[in-house]
């Protein structure tokens, strides 16, 4: 029986193609393998030189292709949530937007700080520190008042409150209010997201003083599950929570609309039976949730980019289904 040069031997994380030792793996192996093939297909493939030469794009419609508002491909769900993070950026309430990896919750949280911006009346507060589960009560209030005020944080924490509130007043007396905007808020530890209540609950008279916006992954909405955390209640009676859909009734717009902005048209891309196969293959199944998909753009972006390369090595004008389901 033929035998792997150690050297070459592939790690057990590592995806091999069945036939390129000349070997045919034990069906629980494949089983195995197609569900590690299926995990890497979420990490986007470069489109090679070659490949945008052969499509006649002059630029790579899935890498760095968001640099301004109307680079946003906005699907109904996506326009719907952008929606209710405007209002409650201008009307202080409390909102969780949830997704995937992937969905697009960063791209949508930067189109708000783009409207906001020319907008001009609404200051967005937005925490640097990066391992969100070290972000505290105390912490929040210092990076409050470092985006709102040149003042230096008060040492001891209710000190500190009390300078937030008396900032955030008076910015508000003077026309400009403040919206708190938390990305990978998943990791909120759940003391922190239930001292956010009491940030909310600062106010002028009838106004609320902070609109807040937490954004994570599918985890944020364990974490504001009643069921699970009882003691947070009080936040998450008051919490709207929204999730990001995959593009499924969609996939022909977005994908339209990408090729689109880099000058192709996705008729000399992929042919029609293609956007049905790439619906099917992001399709999942399981005991718990049934079907589902996983149709996100950064995973739909993975794919093509794969099948576009393949198309280009093969020699083949357009992205088969064919294409689709072998990618």
């Amino acid at each position: 029986m033929e035998t792997l040069p150690r050297k070459q031997k592939p790690a057990a994380h590592e995806v091999t193609d069945p036939n390129k030792y000349g070997r045919k793996l034990p069906t629980s192996a494949r089983q195995k393998q197609s569900q590690i093939k299926t995990q890497l297909n979420l990490e986007l493939e470069m489109l090679s030189q070659d490949t945008l030469k052969h499509f006649k794009l002059f630029r790579n419609p899935f890498m760095d292709d968001v640099r301004e508002p109307k680079d946003v491909f906005l699907s109904p769900d996506a326009q719907f949530i952008l929606a209710a993070m405007r209002d409650v950026a201008r009307n202080q309430g409390i909102l969780a937007v949830i997704g995937d990896s992937g969905a697009g919750k960063t791209v949508l949280r930067k189109v708000l700080m783009d409207e906001l911006r020319k907008e001009g009346d609404i200051a967005v507060i937005s925490p640097h520190i990066f391992d969100k589960s070290r972000i505290t009560a105390a912490s929040l209030c210092d990076s409050i008042i470092a985006d709102i005020s040149s003042e230096n944080p008060k040492r001891a924490l209710e000190a500190k409150a009390r300078q937030v509130e008396r900032l955030l007043r008076m910015a508000s007396q003077g026309g400009r209010r403040h919206v708190l905007i938390i990305e990978e808020a998943h990791d909120l530890s759940v003391p922190t997201l239930k001292y956010l209540k009491r940030f909310w609950e600062m106010e002028d008279g009838f106004n609320r003083l902070l609109g807040i916006i937490l954004i994570g992954q599918t985890e944020l909405k364990e974490r504001l599950d009643e069921r699970r955390n009882y003691e947070m209640r009080e936040l998450i009676r008051r919490c709207i929570q929204v999730e990001l859909d995959p593009l499924s009734q969609h996939l022909k717009d977005y994908l339209s609309f990408k090729f689109k902005r880099v000058g192709g048209d996705i008729s000399n891309i992929l042919e029609e039976k293609a956007v049905e196969a790439i619906g099917k293959k992001l399709m999942r199944h399981d005991k718990h949730n049934g079907a589902y998909s996983i149709a996100h753009p950064l995973v739909v972006n993975g794919l093509i980019a794969k099948a576009m390369n393949m198309a280009s090595q093969l020699g083949d004008a357009t992205v088969s289904a064919e294409l689709i389901r072998e990618a």
